[in-house]
């Protein structure tokens, strides 16, 4: 048995980090148990990436072992992740959780059911029109359509969280699969680099697909927090990116994830009332 602990695990780079570092330590190692400690704290949006990435270890016969305590171990009964490691769930009575769920590809209603009752309809989502959360769901099921079409994953991984004294709503799907640079340079016969493929990802209208209308679904979730104050955060194979009210900004892992995650954060004391530009030009 080998142990690792992750310790203090946020929506940031550190946090994407240790997650990474916990694939890379174990991803060469068979037929053994990893005693997996989650320590102080661990953002509970974050259980799609972990889950993407214990299920790539476990195919290896390996058996994960998982321990947490106190207010960490509480969300992560709620939210039904630790059930998949032997806890039982709890009840989530405040209803702050976006349940963890593992989704195969084609399980396409089942996620966009989801999207709209455990996101899009909170009461806590900002203020918008009819037209806007139609486009804010559709980019989001483009992200979810992308990594079915093209990411070559066996799950694809969803998790959320509520966090109402800091007025977050915070949203992570993930994958297992080739990531953003392996599929753009596939389809394209070019040599881009993690960070390049992110920056071409988050431009409006680029796509892979051959053979059905619309981009990656990314370019308006980054217009749309951008003027909510929220955070977009994309990690890519080595790449990350990180969008947020101070700054936009690149960078690289020492280490590839083995996959792609995609993190929206909305700011939930947000005032203002959102619709889109051509719905304020018919009534112009």
């Amino acid at each position: 048995m080998k142990k690792h602990d992750l310790i203090g695990v946020s929506s940031n780079f550190s946090g994407y980090s240790q997650i990474i570092d916990l694939y890379h330590r174990f991803k060469n190692w068979e037929y053994g148990e990893i005693d997996l400690s989650i320590q102080e704290w661990f953002d509970a949006n974050l259980c799609s990436a972990l889950g993407s990435v214990l299920d790539e270890l476990s195919e290896d016969f390996k058996i994960i072992r998982i321990s947490a305590e106190g207010r960490t171990r509480e969300i992560l009964q709620k939210n039904s992740f630790l059930s998949h490691y032997g806890y039982p769930s709890i009840e989530d009575r405040y209803h702050t959780t976006l349940q963890y769920i593992k989704l195969k590809p084609p399980e396409t209603r089942f996620f966009s059911n989801y999207i709209i009752t455990n996101l899009l309809k909170r009461p806590e989502m900002p203020t918008m029109s009819r037209a806007l959360t139609k486009k804010i769901y559709e980019s989001i099921f483009e992200i979810f359509a992308n990594a079915q079409i093209h990411s070559e994953s066996d799950f694809i991984y969803v998790c959320g969280q509520f966090y109402p004294q800091k007025h977050k709503l915070i949203f992570t799907i993930a994958d297992n699969g080739i990531g953003f640079k392996n599929k753009i340079n596939r389809r394209f016969k070019s040599n881009l680099t993690a960070v390049q493929a992110i920056r071409w990802a988050i431009q409006d209208g680029h796509s892979t697909k051959t053979d059905i209308p619309g981009g990656i679904g990314l370019a308006i979730l980054k217009d749309f927090i951008t003027l909510n104050k929220g955070m977009l955060q994309i990690v890519s194979n080595e790449g990350f990116y990180q969008k947020d009210e101070q700054s936009e900004f690149f960078s690289y892992f020492p280490d590839p994830f083995p996959g792609t995650v995609v993190t929206v954060e909305f700011r939930t004391d947000d005032p203002r009332s959102y619709s889109l530009a051509s719905e304020k030009n018919e009534r112009g």
